[in-house]
């Protein structure tokens, strides 16, 4: 069974690699079961509490700032708590209404989106988990979702913003989609999952997995 680190809105080939293991036939859809490492310690600088979208002026990064209560990376992932004292919220928003309001299904999307920023969960763990079911939902991506008991590092999917990534490319999905600025700067790959549902809709699943 793979296991995933939590992650915020997290990248395509997060996406992929969880529907790698999902079976689509005529007549039923079997899901993935994947597990959520629940028993790591936080670590700064990756995913759990980063993503990227794409913004007018290319690559754009929206974070969720966390109390550290004095333990560096030290905190169980399940006890982070997500600081919500600074305006973020507000201006994760904004940068996400300007680079998808023109989308052509940021609409459809939007305002579920955002409820799930604004229920604003107290731990980072829970606004991801809450995120995560939006994202494979709307995507079409069905997989059973389970936590890990004890720390597993067997069978880790590792994706993380500062090593290469090549999870799209070992699907046999690296390939481009529409994106509402790749006129101007060229087709940006494996961003946040948001940008693949909010340009590509229902058509989200035809782009995550191979049928």
């Amino acid at each position: 069974m793979k296991v995933f680190t939590t992650a915020f809105c997290p990248p395509v080939s997060y996406i992929a690699a969880i529907a790698e293991e999902m079976t689509l036939s005529p007549d039923r859809v079997i899901p993935s079961v994947v597990a959520l490492e629940a028993c790591e310690h936080f670590q700064k600088q990756t995913y759990r509490n980063r993503c990227l979208i794409y913004g007018s002026e290319g690559p754009q990064r929206i974070q969720v700032p966390i109390i550290h209560d004095g333990h560096g990376n030290g905190i169980p992932i399940r006890e982070v708590r997500v600081d919500y004292s600074t305006p973020w919220l507000v201006r994760a928003e904004r940068a996400i209404d300007a680079a998808y309001d023109s989308s052509a299904y940021f609409f459809y999307y939007r305002d579920e989106f955002f409820a799930i920023l604004r229920s604003r969960p107290e731990r980072l763990w829970d606004l991801n988990l809450a995120l995560l079911r939006f994202f494979l939902e709307k995507t079409g991506v069905r997989a059973e979702l389970r936590e890990t008991e004890t720390y597993t590092p067997e069978g880790r999917v590792d994706i993380h913003p500062k090593r290469p990534d090549t999870v799209l490319r070992d699907l046999g999905l690296e390939k481009p989609y529409f994106q509402v600025f790749s006129p101007k700067h060229g087709f940006l790959p494996n961003l946040s999952i948001m940008d693949l549902l909010f340009n590509e809709g229902p058509g989200s699943l035809l782009y995550l997995k191979k049928r």
